[in-house]
């Protein structure tokens, strides 16, 4: 007998996107939809699918999905954001793996991505493999603000079948998301300890560049690929910088110039040190 499936779809204001992810979805045993209070048409087009929809505050997507997941009326569950499709060849090696998961507790889909509506052929996302089938007895998302993975007590398998993943559809949308994840990133950085190097802001960004363009043949997406691996140094540099910012603030000398600001100036001779440097 094949294993009961439910799909767990994160959402947020996601009415241009939610309608055709749903609609791939909606051979799912239960489509369970929790939703971070949507201003938009996405819960009246949410309802045309289901009637299980939470609303919770979002922290970050890890949390929300860990908070989901064990609410989930089926053992075994499948993650499908928004802006994600599951093709017609996913769904039958879906089916066919629940009629016999052979041992494993959960299992990596191959993501094929979509950049300001091209597919991505190059740059290393062409090998891009997630995990997203699994028993929710056995996996969680890992405790991290941004790019977090599904971590499985057991063994894992493959899937065959793309999941599309239509990500930006434009550079304003790439920026709309660009602040938050750099500050996450950032976070993650810190929590691990690391710091903002002269190497890591100087050459990182370089070198996400040249892996992504030169080594991984993104050139070979054309103008998509050179865009995409700018955007992707830019980003390396930012989450840098930002961290670089969060330890300049708890600097000694740092925390006596903010202390200086607040007063009323004394004198213009005042030592350069309580002036601040560049």
């Amino acid at each position: 007998m094949r294993e009961s499936l439910t799909i767990l779809v994160p959402t947020c204001n996601e009415e241009h996107n939610i309608r055709e992810c749903l609609e791939s979805i909606k051979w799912a045993d239960e489509i369970f939809v929790v939703d971070s209070f949507s201003t938009d048409r996405t819960l009246d087009i949410c309802r045309e699918y289901t009637e299980r929809i939470v609303q919770h505050e979002y922290v970050n997507s890890a949390t929300q999905k860990n908070w989901a997941i064990p609410q989930v009326s089926h053992r075994w569950v499948m993650i499908v954001d928004a802006d994600e499709r599951i093709s017609e060849g996913l769904k039958n090696s879906i089916l066919a793996t629940l009629e016999n998961p052979g041992g494993c507790d959960g299992f990596y889909v191959k993501r094929e991505t979509f950049f300001l509506g091209k597919p991505v052929r190059h740059g290393g996302w062409e090998k891009e493999y997630v995990l997203r089938l699994f028993n929710k007895e056995r996996g969680r998302y890992e405790d991290k603000q941004v790019h977090a993975c599904v971590e499985i007590e057991g063994n894992a398998g493959y899937l065959k079948g793309p999941l599309y993943h239509h990500t930006y559809r434009s550079i304003d949308h790439y920026f709309s998301k660009f602040e938050r994840y750099t500050k996450w990133a950032a976070g993650d950085l810190k929590s691990e300890n690391r710091r903002a190097s002269w190497v890591n802001l100087a050459v990182r960004p370089w070198m996400r560049f040249l892996k992504m363009y030169v080594m991984r043949l993104g050139l070979l997406d054309g103008k998509h690929g050179l865009v995409l691996s700018f955007l992707a140094a830019f980003s390396v540099f930012t989450k840098y910088a930002r961290l670089w910012e969060s330890d300049l603030r708890k600097t000694p000398d740092n925390v006596q110039e903010t202390q200086d600001e607040s007063l009323p100036p004394a004198s213009d001779a005042q030592p350069e040190s309580l002036r601040g440097k560049s």
